[in-house]
């Protein structure tokens, strides 16, 4: 496939994240031809003519592929998610999952196999790599401005009881906390061992942890702590960073989400040059021996992830996320269940 001919791409799913998460990105990458969505919901199909005029809606993933398409992204509930993921697979075309990956490390090496046997690309949405916050925080620890690393405290609270998922594949450690958790593994690279507190609750008497504390050691001696909350009726992000020349502090927003719930589009980059950008007052701060000092913001943008796809499936590049940092993730978050579990540090 010559570069200038499009890539053309489905999505499998147009709730919350399908048209918030997914569709905006895609628009905004140069060669990736939008080719359909799958949804039944009438009301979702008013909000996609509506967002992406002339994309046309399909009934069914067998019936998206058949179109005609390159790949397809999954971003149904994770109770439909492994179905589908095999059956595009089987089908032919590469396949992005959304997070959580797989409920389980056994799932998630069975996706990974059916991924090989296929050769087709299988890669999940771990968007979060490219948020405002965390590309910030890697340019501040790549020039070498906070030195050694010694550990990274990372913690987003929402107050967003509503949306408490249950069911065996449900919880906030494998809905949040696969974006929290693989953050630190892509900045630290591979975690070694994870000791783990849940808070639970118990939602229509099911019980559902709504809450996480993760300490995880990674295996290149840095040290890390995600944690999170969902029904305790706060909102907040914080990332603080630790190195042998000082620290970084940053409270930033969810600015690619507020931007795109006013009605920004990250294709509209020339209209609003501010995309992914932190406000100024909100910016981090470095404090070393010469003081402390404001860093400006990076850009942030999701947009990425669909960029460095189309480079993949053009066989340019490796896919945004290796499948094995994938399968990783959901380890680390096993063996944090297990450590909450047990009370016991879990090595992995």
């Amino acid at each position: 496939m010559s570069a200038s001919t499009p890539s053309r791409i489905g999505v499998v799913g147009y709730g919350a994240g399908g048209h918030r998460f997914h569709v905006p990105y895609i628009q905004a990458v140069d060669g990736w031809e939008l080719a359909g969505v799958v949804t039944r919901s009438p009301e979702r199909r008013a909000i996609l003519a509506a967002e992406a005029p002339g994309v046309p809606a399909f009934d069914s993933l067998d019936a998206l592929i058949d179109s005609g398409v390159d790949a397809v992204v999954i971003t149904t509930p994770p109770d439909t998610r492994r179905e589908l993921v095999l059956r595009a697979l089987k089908r032919g075309v590469h396949v992005v999952a959304d997070k959580p990956f797989a409920p389980t490390a056994e799932g998630a090496r069975e996706l990974q196999a059916a991924a090989e046997r296929s050769g087709r690309i299988l890669t999940a949405y771990q968007n979060r790599r490219w948020d405002t916050d965390l590309v910030t925080l890697k340019k501040v620890i790549d020039d070498g401005r906070l030195g050694e690393i010694w550990r990274v405290s990372s913690r987003m609270d929402q107050d967003d009881s509503g949306t408490l998922e249950t069911g065996p594949a449900h919880g906030l450690l494998r809905d949040l906390g696969s974006h929290l958790v693989d953050q630190m593994a892509h900045l630290f690279g591979p975690v070694e061992r994870v000791s783990a507190h849940l808070d639970i609750t118990s939602v229509d008497g099911v019980e559902v942890d709504c809450g996480f504390d993760l300490a995880l050691h990674h295996a290149s001696g840095a040290f890390s702590r995600v944690a999170s909350s969902k029904i305790n009726h706060l909102e907040g992000r914080e990332l603080i960073a630790y190195g042998d020349l000082g620290s970084y502090e940053s409270r930033m927003d969810d600015v690619q989400t507020a931007q795109i719930d006013a009605g920004l589009r990250p294709a509209s980059a020339t209209d609003a040059p501010d995309w992914g950008l932190e406000a100024e007052e909100r910016w981090g701060v470095l404090h070393t021996a010469a003081g402390s000092t404001p860093v400006p913001s990076a850009r942030g943008d999701y947009s990425e992830f669909y960029r460095t796809l189309l480079a993949a499936v053009r066989g340019e590049s490796a896919p945004p996320v290796l499948l094995e940092q994938a399968v990783h993730t959901v380890e680390i978050l096993d063996a944090a269940r297990e450590s909450a579990r047990t009370g016991h540090t879990v090595s992995i």
